[in-house]
């Protein structure tokens, strides 16, 4: 792995991460309202999935800020987003959970659990059709394994050989139930073997994750239908901001942040591959100036008008 790839990682990472502990700030400030699903410590699977899928359509659940950001999405207008505001991605109607950017094949933040799972089984069923190269990424939650949607999205990929990377972040609790308790196994590449190529890689690396993903695209690209990844991972804070995950031990916790995906970065970075320590120090910087002016940003931009209320909703009739 190159130090311009490496440098990239970090940056992001650590992006995502700064975006994330803003978010939590401005939320408890009351700028942000509804649903919030913070990404921090899975930093490592946004970043790294998103940089090495590349082309094609990417379907995600909705703990998907940083996912955005990795896919080309300005923080300012996911930041925007979630204040609401008529300069957001999704034009401020969707908040945290429906980030939605179509021009660069981001269809993000679907609020049913392993709601989007069908639609990405559609949407590769027409690549296949239109014979285009680049695929589709699923990516989805532990809790999502015990849904009717993706035993059916699984069994519908595989019969039709879709280009489809099933991409599982396993972080082991569905809201506050640990997966073992629904399942009767930790890893949930299982359900799924018989159907599939899978790979189990560790999720607090980027660099394992990237080269996974690189891996997957090149499977699906030469026609050889779906592949699962499942990456083991860790979310620190609660299943959303309401959530103070009592039901998880300090000492299960700190486990998991000895392995922080950025530390362990930047440690990688330095010692195995002589990257300076000031530019971390420069970068981190740069990120401070980015978040603070995606929060000026979301700030001083205008509420959606109160005529587009029923723009973009599926109605015959929506007067009266």
């Amino acid at each position: 792995m190159n130090n311009m790839m490496l440098k990239k990682f970090y940056y992001l990472m650590k992006l995502g991460r700064e975006f994330e502990l803003r978010s939590k700030q401005e939320y408890m400030k009351g700028n942000i309202a509804g649903f919030l699903h913070l990404d921090i410590g899975q930093e490592a699977i946004s970043i790294g999935s998103m940089l090495a899928f590349e082309k094609g359509d990417v379907f995600a659940h909705y703990r998907e800020h940083v996912l955005a950001i990795a896919r080309g999405i300005e923080p300012k207008y996911v930041m925007a987003e979630l204040f609401g505001k008529k300069t957001g991605v999704s034009g401020g109607k969707g908040g945290s959970m429906h980030l939605f950017e179509p021009k660069l094949g981001f269809y993000g933040g679907d609020a049913i659990v392993g709601g989007h799972l069908p639609l990405a089984v559609g949407c590769a069923y027409a690549r296949k059709l239109q014979e285009e190269k680049a695929g589709v990424f699923a990516i989805f939650g532990d809790g999502s394994t015990n849904a009717g949607a993706f035993f059916e999205s699984i069994n519908n990929a595989t019969t039709q050989k879709l280009p489809l990377i099933f991409f599982l972040e396993n972080n082991q609790y569905a809201i506050g139930t640990h997966i073992t308790w629904t399942s009767p196994f930790l890893e949930q590449h299982n359900k799924v073997k018989n159907y599939m190529p899978t790979m189990l890689i560790d999720g607090m690396d980027v660099i394992e994750v990237y080269n996974a993903v690189i891996k997957a695209k090149e499977h699906i690209e030469n026609g050889l239908g779906p592949i699962f990844i499942e990456a083991m991972t860790y979310r620190y804070e609660g299943h959303s901001i309401s959530d103070a995950g009592k039901y998880r031990s300090e000492e299960e916790l700190n486990i998991y942040k000895s392995k922080d995906p950025i530390k362990k970065l930047k440690e990688y970075a330095i010692n195995e591959q002589s990257i300076d320590e000031a530019w971390f120090e420069e970068s981190d910087k740069k990120i401070a100036k980015e978040i603070d002016e995606a929060v000026e940003f979301a700030l001083n931009s205008p509420e959606p008008d109160d005529e587009e209320l029923f723009d973009d909703v599926f109605c015959e009739n929506c007067e009266g």
